[in-house]
């Protein structure tokens, strides 16, 4: 299973941001989206694509597009966070979602909505911006596959070894991409250092 860990200086960045308990939701929402567009252009960086043609104001001139249809996937409710600076990128693609609710106690991920576009032959890019169990992504990534799609991308901010080797087990195509792979998970299931709670974070439900 490829295991992308993000090595940019902006990216170190803006994940210091995230990570700071001092940044309020007014800065947190801003710096997810520019984060997750980093992410986004590493996750897309060996699509497949193709040669076509095209007329500049000039000449026509040979030119690349990408040869295969996407959709992107966000798991509610922090891929919400997520989801706006994918689709400014990939304008064209199809829009899924995941309800997904984890038992605090058990760390087992139940499923409270699902609606996906038709995913045969697709690229996903699925966006979760905590890895942690891998539960959660674990259930989306096999929901996506049973629906037929192609590939699956996984974009998180944060991820544990502990998720990254669950997802590695049970699903050794999967492609994840991470701002950052952190130490562990402590006795609550919680990613260390991490950062907190994301959709709270993000929402401003503390």
């Amino acid at each position: 299973m490829p295991l992308t860990v993000l090595d940019h200086a902006l990216g170190a960045h803006l994940l210091t941001r995230l990570r700071d308990e001092t940044t309020q939701p007014e800065a947190f929402r801003p710096i997810t989206r520019a984060l997750t567009q980093i992410l986004a252009v590493e996750a897309t960086r060996a699509l497949p694509i193709e040669t076509i043609t095209i007329k500049t104001p000039l000449e026509e001139t040979p030119g690349t597009r990408l040869a295969d249809s996407l959709a992107v996937v966000p798991i509610l409710r922090a891929g919400l966070g997520m989801l706006e600076p994918v689709i400014q990128i990939l304008p064209d693609c199809a829009i899924g979602y995941v309800g997904l609710e984890r038992d605090e106690t058990t760390a087992v991920a139940t499923s409270y909505y699902c609606k996906l576009p038709t995913l045969k032959g697709k690229t996903v890019l699925l966006l979760d911006p905590m890895l942690a169990t891998g539960g959660s992504a674990a259930w989306a990534v096999e929901r996506l596959y049973r629906e037929g799609a192609e590939q699956v991308i996984l974009l998180c901010i944060v991820a544990a070894p502990e998720g990254v080797a669950h997802l590695h087990a049970n699903f050794p195509q999967l492609q994840i991409v991470t701002a950052a792979l952190d130490r562990e998970l402590n006795s609550k299931k919680y990613i260390m250092p991490g950062l907190g709670d994301f959709g709270d974070r993000l929402f401003g439900t503390f």
